[in-house]
Protein backbone atom coordinates (compact mmCIF):
# COMPACT_ATOMS: atom_id res chain seq x y z
CA UNK A 1 0.00 0.00 0.00
CA UNK A 2 1.02 3.61 -0.54
CA UNK A 3 0.37 5.95 2.38
CA UNK A 4 0.66 9.72 2.57
CA UNK A 5 1.29 11.26 6.00
CA UNK A 6 0.87 15.02 6.37
CA UNK A 7 2.89 16.25 9.32
CA UNK A 8 4.95 13.07 9.05
CA UNK A 9 8.07 14.68 10.53
CA UNK A 10 6.21 15.65 13.68
CA UNK A 11 5.85 13.84 16.99
CA UNK A 12 2.98 11.48 16.23
CA UNK A 13 3.58 11.50 12.49
CA UNK A 14 7.15 10.27 12.70
CA UNK A 15 6.13 7.32 14.87
CA UNK A 16 3.39 6.50 12.36
CA UNK A 17 5.85 6.69 9.44
CA UNK A 18 8.22 4.27 11.15
CA UNK A 19 5.41 1.81 11.73
CA UNK A 20 4.09 2.06 8.17
CA UNK A 21 7.56 1.40 6.78
CA UNK A 22 8.01 -1.57 9.12
CA UNK A 23 4.85 -3.00 7.59
CA UNK A 24 6.30 -2.70 4.05
CA UNK A 25 4.24 0.30 2.92
CA UNK A 26 5.46 2.96 0.55
CA UNK A 27 5.26 6.24 2.48
CA UNK A 28 5.15 9.86 1.35
CA UNK A 29 5.67 12.54 4.03
CA UNK A 30 4.49 16.11 3.54
CA UNK A 31 5.74 18.51 6.20
CA UNK A 32 6.67 22.18 6.30
CA UNK A 33 8.84 21.58 9.40
CA UNK A 34 7.18 24.34 11.39
CA UNK A 35 6.48 21.85 14.20
CA UNK A 36 8.22 18.73 12.95
CA UNK A 37 11.90 18.14 12.35
CA UNK A 38 13.91 16.02 9.88
CA UNK A 39 15.72 14.50 12.87
CA UNK A 40 12.47 12.80 13.91
CA UNK A 41 12.82 10.65 10.79
CA UNK A 42 16.53 9.99 11.24
CA UNK A 43 16.03 6.27 11.84
CA UNK A 44 14.31 5.83 8.47
CA UNK A 45 15.70 8.68 6.38
CA UNK A 46 17.57 6.32 4.04
CA UNK A 47 14.64 3.93 3.61
CA UNK A 48 14.04 3.22 -0.07
CA UNK A 49 10.26 3.31 0.38
CA UNK A 50 10.19 6.76 1.98
CA UNK A 51 9.76 10.11 0.24
CA UNK A 52 9.96 13.29 2.32
CA UNK A 53 8.75 16.52 0.75
CA UNK A 54 8.86 19.93 2.38
CA UNK A 55 5.45 21.41 1.66
CA UNK A 56 2.68 23.51 3.20
CA UNK A 57 -0.64 21.67 3.13
CA UNK A 58 -2.48 24.94 2.55
CA UNK A 59 -0.68 25.28 -0.81
CA UNK A 60 -2.54 22.93 -3.14
CA UNK A 61 -0.14 23.28 -6.06
CA UNK A 62 2.79 22.11 -3.94
CA UNK A 63 1.04 19.04 -2.49
CA UNK A 64 -1.34 17.86 -5.21
CA UNK A 65 1.17 15.76 -7.21
CA UNK A 66 1.98 13.59 -4.19
CA UNK A 67 -1.55 12.19 -3.84
CA UNK A 68 -1.33 10.19 -7.04
CA UNK A 69 -1.64 6.46 -6.40
CA UNK A 70 -2.09 6.92 -2.65
CA UNK A 71 -4.28 4.38 -0.86
CA UNK A 72 -4.56 6.05 2.57
CA UNK A 73 -4.01 9.63 3.71
CA UNK A 74 -3.20 10.19 7.37
CA UNK A 75 -3.78 13.90 7.95
CA UNK A 76 -1.80 15.01 10.99
CA UNK A 77 -0.35 18.33 9.80
CA UNK A 78 -1.51 21.17 12.04
CA UNK A 79 -0.36 24.06 14.15
CA UNK A 80 -0.71 23.26 17.84
CA UNK A 81 -0.48 24.92 21.29
CA UNK A 82 -2.89 27.28 22.99
CA UNK A 83 -1.14 30.63 23.40
CA UNK A 84 0.16 30.95 19.81
CA UNK A 85 -3.34 30.17 18.54
CA UNK A 86 -4.69 33.08 20.59
CA UNK A 87 -1.97 35.38 19.31
CA UNK A 88 -2.06 34.28 15.66
CA UNK A 89 -5.52 32.89 14.83
CA UNK A 90 -5.01 33.65 11.14
CA UNK A 91 -2.08 31.23 10.90
CA UNK A 92 -4.07 28.53 12.70
CA UNK A 93 -7.07 28.98 10.44
CA UNK A 94 -4.87 28.80 7.35
CA UNK A 95 -3.05 25.66 8.49
CA UNK A 96 -5.73 23.71 10.33
CA UNK A 97 -8.85 24.69 8.39
CA UNK A 98 -7.78 25.78 4.91
CA UNK A 99 -4.97 23.18 4.97
CA UNK A 100 -7.48 20.44 5.73
CA UNK A 101 -9.73 21.67 2.91
CA UNK A 102 -6.81 21.44 0.46
CA UNK A 103 -5.85 17.96 1.66
CA UNK A 104 -9.42 16.74 1.25
CA UNK A 105 -9.71 18.22 -2.22
CA UNK A 106 -6.42 16.63 -3.28
CA UNK A 107 -7.57 13.29 -1.86
CA UNK A 108 -10.92 13.59 -3.62
CA UNK A 109 -9.42 14.45 -6.99
CA UNK A 110 -6.88 11.62 -6.69
CA UNK A 111 -9.62 9.15 -5.66
CA UNK A 112 -7.76 8.16 -2.51
CA UNK A 113 -9.34 5.11 -0.88
CA UNK A 114 -9.49 6.43 2.68
CA UNK A 115 -8.59 9.43 4.83
CA UNK A 116 -7.85 9.34 8.55
CA UNK A 117 -7.94 12.66 10.38
CA UNK A 118 -6.06 13.37 13.61
CA UNK A 119 -8.57 15.37 15.64
CA UNK A 120 -8.23 16.81 19.14
CA UNK A 121 -10.09 16.21 22.36
CA UNK A 122 -9.73 19.94 23.01
CA UNK A 123 -12.96 20.34 21.04
CA UNK A 124 -14.85 19.24 24.18
CA UNK A 125 -13.56 22.24 26.13
CA UNK A 126 -14.71 21.89 29.73
CA UNK A 127 -17.10 18.93 29.52
CA UNK A 128 -20.09 18.38 31.77
CA UNK A 129 -19.33 14.69 32.14
CA UNK A 130 -16.31 12.40 32.31
CA UNK A 131 -15.51 9.98 30.83
CA UNK A 132 -16.42 12.11 27.83
CA UNK A 133 -18.11 10.42 24.88
CA UNK A 134 -18.14 11.40 21.22
CA UNK A 135 -21.71 12.66 21.61
CA UNK A 136 -20.70 15.29 24.17
CA UNK A 137 -21.26 18.96 23.41
CA UNK A 138 -18.52 20.70 21.44
CA UNK A 139 -17.15 23.70 23.36
CA UNK A 140 -13.79 24.89 22.00
CA UNK A 141 -12.18 27.35 24.39
CA UNK A 142 -9.43 28.77 22.14
CA UNK A 143 -8.59 29.03 18.43
CA UNK A 144 -6.47 25.86 18.28
CA UNK A 145 -9.40 23.78 19.55
CA UNK A 146 -11.82 25.53 17.20
CA UNK A 147 -9.67 25.12 14.11
CA UNK A 148 -9.04 21.44 14.77
CA UNK A 149 -12.77 20.89 15.13
CA UNK A 150 -13.52 22.83 11.95
CA UNK A 151 -10.96 20.63 10.18
CA UNK A 152 -12.79 17.57 11.44
CA UNK A 153 -16.08 18.98 10.16
CA UNK A 154 -14.56 19.44 6.70
CA UNK A 155 -13.31 15.85 6.66
CA UNK A 156 -16.65 14.40 7.75
CA UNK A 157 -18.60 16.65 5.36
CA UNK A 158 -16.45 15.57 2.40
CA UNK A 159 -17.06 11.98 3.44
CA UNK A 160 -20.84 12.45 3.32
CA UNK A 161 -21.13 14.66 0.24
CA UNK A 162 -18.46 13.07 -1.96
CA UNK A 163 -18.90 9.51 -0.66
CA UNK A 164 -15.33 9.34 0.57
CA UNK A 165 -14.10 6.83 3.15
CA UNK A 166 -13.17 9.03 6.10
CA UNK A 167 -12.76 8.62 9.85
CA UNK A 168 -11.67 11.01 12.59
CA UNK A 169 -9.82 10.14 15.79
CA UNK A 170 -9.95 12.54 18.72
CA UNK A 171 -6.67 12.15 20.61
CA UNK A 172 -6.40 12.75 24.36
CA UNK A 173 -3.11 14.13 25.78
CA UNK A 174 -0.66 12.18 23.64
CA UNK A 175 2.86 11.86 25.09
CA UNK A 176 6.04 9.95 24.40
CA UNK A 177 9.53 10.29 22.88
CA UNK A 178 9.92 12.99 20.22
CA UNK A 179 7.07 15.08 21.59
CA UNK A 180 7.24 18.53 20.03
CA UNK A 181 10.41 20.19 21.24
CA UNK A 182 10.12 23.81 20.13
CA UNK A 183 10.11 26.52 22.75
CA UNK A 184 6.40 27.30 23.09
CA UNK A 185 5.02 26.89 26.61
CA UNK A 186 2.51 24.06 26.73
CA UNK A 187 2.24 20.37 27.48
CA UNK A 188 3.14 19.14 30.95
CA UNK A 189 5.97 16.77 29.98
CA UNK A 190 7.58 19.40 27.77
CA UNK A 191 7.66 21.65 30.83
CA UNK A 192 8.56 19.13 33.51
CA UNK A 193 11.33 17.18 31.75
CA UNK A 194 13.70 20.12 31.08
CA UNK A 195 13.06 21.29 34.65
CA UNK A 196 13.99 17.84 35.92
CA UNK A 197 17.15 17.62 33.81
CA UNK A 198 18.42 20.96 35.13
CA UNK A 199 17.34 20.46 38.74
CA UNK A 200 14.77 23.26 38.63
CA UNK A 201 11.48 23.29 40.50
CA UNK A 202 8.59 21.59 38.73
CA UNK A 203 5.89 24.19 38.10
CA UNK A 204 2.53 22.69 39.06
CA UNK A 205 -0.58 24.46 37.80
CA UNK A 206 -3.08 24.98 40.62
CA UNK A 207 -2.96 22.34 43.32
CA UNK A 208 -1.99 19.52 40.94
CA UNK A 209 -5.10 17.48 41.61
CA UNK A 210 -6.41 18.07 38.09
CA UNK A 211 -6.30 14.89 36.04
CA UNK A 212 -5.48 14.10 32.44
CA UNK A 213 -5.97 11.14 30.13
CA UNK A 214 -2.32 10.69 29.13
CA UNK A 215 -2.20 8.44 26.06
CA UNK A 216 1.10 6.90 25.00
CA UNK A 217 2.07 7.51 21.40
CA UNK A 218 2.36 3.83 20.40
CA UNK A 219 -1.24 3.27 21.50
CA UNK A 220 -2.31 6.17 19.29
CA UNK A 221 -0.44 4.71 16.31
CA UNK A 222 -2.07 1.33 16.88
CA UNK A 223 -5.49 2.98 17.00
CA UNK A 224 -4.87 4.77 13.72
CA UNK A 225 -3.73 1.63 11.94
CA UNK A 226 -6.57 -0.43 13.39
CA UNK A 227 -9.16 2.03 12.09
CA UNK A 228 -7.41 2.36 8.73
CA UNK A 229 -7.55 -1.41 8.25
CA UNK A 230 -11.19 -1.65 9.29
CA UNK A 231 -14.40 -1.28 7.31
CA UNK A 232 -15.47 1.78 9.32
CA UNK A 233 -16.67 4.82 7.40
CA UNK A 234 -17.63 8.31 8.58
CA UNK A 235 -16.96 7.59 12.24
CA UNK A 236 -15.64 9.91 14.96
CA UNK A 237 -13.77 8.02 17.66
CA UNK A 238 -12.09 8.96 20.92
CA UNK A 239 -8.60 7.62 21.55
CA UNK A 240 -7.47 7.61 25.18
CA UNK A 241 -5.63 5.53 27.74
CA UNK A 242 -8.62 4.13 29.62
CA UNK A 243 -7.73 5.99 32.82
CA UNK A 244 -7.03 9.46 34.14
CA UNK A 245 -4.02 10.53 36.23
CA UNK A 246 -3.37 13.61 38.36
CA UNK A 247 -0.52 16.02 37.69
CA UNK A 248 0.69 15.32 41.23
CA UNK A 249 0.97 11.63 40.31
CA UNK A 250 3.05 12.57 37.26
CA UNK A 251 5.40 14.51 39.53
CA UNK A 252 5.85 11.43 41.71
CA UNK A 253 6.43 9.17 38.70
CA UNK A 254 9.14 11.57 37.55
CA UNK A 255 10.89 11.12 40.89
CA UNK A 256 9.46 14.01 42.87
CA UNK A 257 11.78 16.84 43.87
CA UNK A 258 11.28 20.56 44.28
CA UNK A 259 7.92 21.94 43.20
CA UNK A 260 6.28 25.34 42.98
CA UNK A 261 2.62 26.10 42.35
CA UNK A 262 1.41 28.60 39.75
CA UNK A 263 -2.09 30.00 39.15
CA UNK A 264 -4.72 27.79 37.60
CA UNK A 265 -5.37 28.74 33.98
CA UNK A 266 -8.75 29.71 32.51
CA UNK A 267 -10.31 27.55 29.84
CA UNK A 268 -8.76 24.30 31.12
CA UNK A 269 -10.85 21.41 32.45
CA UNK A 270 -10.18 19.85 35.83
CA UNK A 271 -10.35 16.45 34.15
CA UNK A 272 -9.82 15.04 30.68
CA UNK A 273 -10.93 11.44 30.39
CA UNK A 274 -11.96 9.71 27.18
CA UNK A 275 -14.88 7.36 26.93
CA UNK A 276 -13.26 4.85 24.56
CA UNK A 277 -16.09 2.32 24.57
CA UNK A 278 -16.99 3.15 20.95
CA UNK A 279 -13.60 2.39 19.40
CA UNK A 280 -13.30 -0.69 21.58
CA UNK A 281 -16.69 -1.95 20.43
CA UNK A 282 -16.22 -1.20 16.75
CA UNK A 283 -12.59 -2.28 16.30
CA UNK A 284 -11.42 -4.25 19.32
CA UNK A 285 -8.60 -1.75 19.90
CA UNK A 286 -7.39 -1.31 23.46
CA UNK A 287 -4.60 0.86 24.93
CA UNK A 288 -1.63 -1.18 26.16
CA UNK A 289 0.87 1.21 27.76
CA UNK A 290 0.05 2.30 31.34
CA UNK A 291 1.26 5.70 32.49
CA UNK A 292 3.88 4.14 34.76
CA UNK A 293 5.50 2.38 31.82
CA UNK A 294 5.19 5.38 29.52
CA UNK A 295 6.84 7.76 31.98
CA UNK A 296 9.61 5.21 32.49
CA UNK A 297 10.30 5.25 28.76
CA UNK A 298 10.33 9.06 28.73
CA UNK A 299 12.88 9.12 31.54
CA UNK A 300 15.18 7.05 29.33
CA UNK A 301 14.90 9.79 26.69
CA UNK A 302 15.60 12.77 28.97
CA UNK A 303 18.44 13.94 26.74
CA UNK A 304 15.90 14.72 24.02
CA UNK A 305 14.59 17.54 26.22
CA UNK A 306 17.85 19.03 27.51
CA UNK A 307 17.92 21.96 25.07
CA UNK A 308 14.35 23.09 25.71
CA UNK A 309 13.66 26.21 27.78
CA UNK A 310 13.64 25.67 31.53
CA UNK A 311 10.41 27.35 32.49
CA UNK A 312 10.23 29.38 35.72
CA UNK A 313 7.30 31.07 37.41
CA UNK A 314 8.36 34.40 35.87
CA UNK A 315 8.79 33.15 32.31
CA UNK A 316 5.52 31.19 32.49
CA UNK A 317 3.69 34.29 33.73
CA UNK A 318 5.05 36.25 30.79
CA UNK A 319 4.31 33.49 28.25
CA UNK A 320 0.72 33.08 29.40
CA UNK A 321 -0.27 36.75 29.65
CA UNK A 322 -2.50 36.47 26.59
CA UNK A 323 -3.95 33.21 27.89
CA UNK A 324 -5.26 34.97 30.99
CA UNK A 325 -6.08 38.16 29.08
CA UNK A 326 -8.35 36.55 26.53
CA UNK A 327 -9.64 33.42 28.27
CA UNK A 328 -10.07 34.82 31.76
CA UNK A 329 -13.51 35.84 32.98
CA UNK A 330 -14.62 39.34 32.10
CA UNK A 331 -14.73 41.81 34.96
Amino acid sequence: MKALVTGGAGFIGSHLVERLLEEKNEVVVLDDFSNGSPKNLRSVQAHRSLTVQKADVSDRKSIEPFFSGVDTVYHLAALADIVPSIQHPDAYFRSNVHGTFEVMECARQARVNRVLYAASSSCYGIPDRTPTSEESEIRPEYPYALTKFLGEQIVMHWGRVYKMNVNSLRFFNVYGPRARTHGTYGAVFKVFLPQKIHGASLTIVGDGTQTRDFTYVSDVIEAMLTVARSDLRNEILNVGSGRTVSVNTIVQLLGGGKTVHIPKRPGEPDCTFADISKIRRLTGWNPKVPIEEGVGILLKHLEDFKDLPVWTTDTIEKATEDWFRYLGKEE
